[in-house]
């Protein structure tokens, strides 16, 4: 399975293999690299549509611990204003009126949570962060993002394993930050507790960084130790994530629109990294 284009890839440039990441869209798929993005999606009237472009914000430039997670993050956003600028009919995972009513709603369930008198500082950041997972979940659900989920990881596996299996879920996928984030972010939230009322705001801001950073290098570590039992205990609670709710099989058409966010990406990256 794949197309002529992906599999040129995947042959011709064994040695010069690029990290990629990617983002499920409601009707395509967003794939990056260190230096540029493409995305495809797939119109109503059924043709495929593809933009690409370099990117203006660079992660891979920031190699310091602790600056390299947050500025992966930043970089991600930064990335979608200019796909709905070059790709207007990409369709953002959290659009659906449902999904933002159910971002609104959890936003102020986690505030009553942290006010509670009942509950200490680290329960309070951990129910927080669960249930900041419904408007994630609310997304995937009765929706083809699941699938074009599916089809990103398949098609990134394909390049990355060409003589392997291609499955579904992928070790790197950002379901695997959910364990260390919890655990991290209900730490930073149990410490900024502690800290004088007049500061409490600006420590908990700290404090939600600072889980951030210390869950991306958790993260990075998972990924070259994916065989040691703290990183397989860690990464369980995103591998069950995505096999049980956040992927599913995709359809050939829908894995065609990945190929083909995968090639357009690929190109940009190697005429990148040879120029002319």
């Amino acid at each position: 399975m794949g197309s002529p284009t992906l599999r040129g890839y995947a042959l011709g440039v064994e040695d010069e293999k690029i990290r990629l990441g990617g983002m499920a869209l409601a009707n395509g798929v967003l794939v990056h690299g260190p230096t540029a993005w493409a995305c495809a999606v797939r119109l109503p009237d059924g043709s495929l549509k593809v933009a690409s472009a370099p990117k203006s914000l660079r992660a891979s430039r920031v190699e310091r611990p602790f600056l390299r997670g947050v500025a992966r993050v930043a970089e991600a956003f930064a990335i979608l204003p200019t796909v709905r600028r070059r790709l207007p009919e990409a369709r953002l995972p959290f659009e659906r009126p449902a999904v933002l009513a159910a971002m609104l709603a959890a936003a102020v369930t986690v505030r009553l949570v942290k006010e509670s008198e009942r509950l200490g500082p680290a329960a309070q950041e951990l129910l927080s962060g669960l249930l900041s997972l419904a408007p994630a979940s609310l997304a995937l659900r009765g929706s083809a993002l699941a699938a074009y989920h599916g089809a990103e990881h398949i098609s990134i596996g394909a390049y990355e394993r060409p003589a392997g299996p291609a499955t579904r879920e992928h070790e790197r996928c950002g379901t695997h930050l959910l364990g260390p984030l919890l655990a991290t972010s209900a730490v930073g939230g149990a410490l900024a507790a502690r800290a004088p009322a007049p500061i409490r705001g600006t420590a908990r801001l700290a404090g939600s960084l600072g889980a951030l950073a210390v869950s991306t290098e958790i993260f990075s570590w998972m990924v070259r130790n994916p065989d040691h039992a703290v990183s397989r205990a860690l990464a369980r609670p995103g591998h069950e994530l995505q096999h049980r709710l956040a992927t599913a099989t995709p359809s050939p058409e829908q894995l065609e629109v990945a190929e083909a966010a995968l090639a357009a990406c690929l190109e940009l990256e190697h005429g990148a990294s040879h120029p002319h």
